[in-house]
C-alpha cells in the first residue's frame, strides 16, 4: 500500500483550489471583441430603424394682380385652411409672410398683406405670431404674396435589406429588415411628427362641473348625481 504524506495531500488540495478558481475565472470572462451579443439594442426596431423628425418649410403663395382689390373668397379659404394646419401641427415659429417689394404689384400686395394678417388676428393669431417681410423677384413681374412657416416633418426609414440568409441564422438574432416595414408606416401616419420629440401639452381643464361637486363637497352635502324613482326601479329589476 502506497503512504501519502502530509504534504503531498497539501499539495493535491492545492492543486484542487487553483484548478477551481480557474474555471471560475474563464466563467466570467466577457466576449471578444467584435463578437455579436444579443441585446436591446439589436432587438428594439426603434434603434435599428429609427424615424428621424427635422423641420421643413410649408409655402403657400397668394397670387396678387395689379390693380386687384382684395383677396377672392377662394383666397380667404385657402389662408383660413393653411393657418388651421399651422396650428395643428405644433409648430413653435411664426408665420413668416413675405410681400414682394419694387413689383408692378407692389400696392396691391401691400393692401393684401393687411387684409391677411387681420384675417388671421381674427382667427387667434397674435400680431407678435406674423412676421412680415419684403422681398424682390426681377424675373416674376407680379411675384405673389407667400406664407410659410416651419412645421415637423417624420422621416421614413429605407427598407429592403436583405443580407443575410433567413433560414440559417445561429446566432438566433433579429434580421436586419425586422420592423422596418412597421417604423416606415408608423412614420407615414402620424399626424403631428413634433409628438416623436416631446409629448403635447395638456389642454386646460373643464373647471364648470368640478366647481359644483367642490362647493356640494365643502358644504357637506351629497356630491352624486340624485337619482329618480324610474332608475331605481330600474337597478332593482336588473338585480
Amino acid at each position: 500500500m502506497t503512504n501519502f504524506k502530509m504534504s503531498d495531500l497539501r499539495s493535491g488540495r492545492l492543486l484542487l483550489v487553483v484548478a477551481v478558481s480557474a474555471l471560475a475565472v474563464a466563467g466570467c470572462k466577457h466576449a471578444e471583441p467584435g463578437t455579436r451579443i444579443a441585446g436591446w439594442t439589436l432587438v428594439d426596431a426603434a434603434q435599428r430603424h429609427p424615424i428621424l423628425v427635422s423641420e421643413e418649410p410649408t409655402v403657400l403663395p397668394i397670387s396678387v394682380a395689379r390693380g386687384s382689390g382684395g383677396l377672392s373668397p377662394r383666397q380667404r379659404a385657402m389662408i383660413l385652411d393653411y393657418y388651421a394646419s399651422f396650428r395643428a401641427s405644433g409648430a413653435s415659429g411664426r408665420i413668416v409672410m413675405q410681400a414682394p417689394s419694387g413689383s408692378p404689384n407692389e400696392l396691391a400686395a401691400l393692401h393684401a398683406t393687411h387684409e391677411i394678417q387681420a384675417l388671421l388676428v381674427s382667427e387667434g393669431a397674435s400680431e407678435s405670431d406674423i412676421a412680415v417681410e419684403a422681398y424682390h423677384d426681377d424675373g416674376d413681374p407680379q411675384p405673389p404674396i407667400q406664407l410659410s412657416y416651419a412645421r415637423f416633418v417624420a422621416e421614413a426609414p429605407e427598407c429592403g435589406n436583405w443580407p443575410t440568409n433567413l433560414a440559417r441564422e445561429p446566432g438566433n438574432l433579429p434580421y436586419p429588415n425586422l420592423g422596418c416595414a412597421t417604423q416606415r408606416n408608423f412614420a407615414a401616419q402620424i399626424a403631428n411628427a413634433s409628438d416623436l420629440l416631446h409629448p403635447r401639452g395638456m389642454s386646460p381643464r373643464s373647471s364648470e362641473r368640478r366647481d359644483v361637486i367642490w362647493n356640494k363637497y365643502i358644504k357637506g352635502e351629497r356630491t352624486s348625481a340624485k337619482k329618480n324613482s324610474e332608475d331605481k326601479i330600474r337597478i332593482r329589476s336588473s338585480n
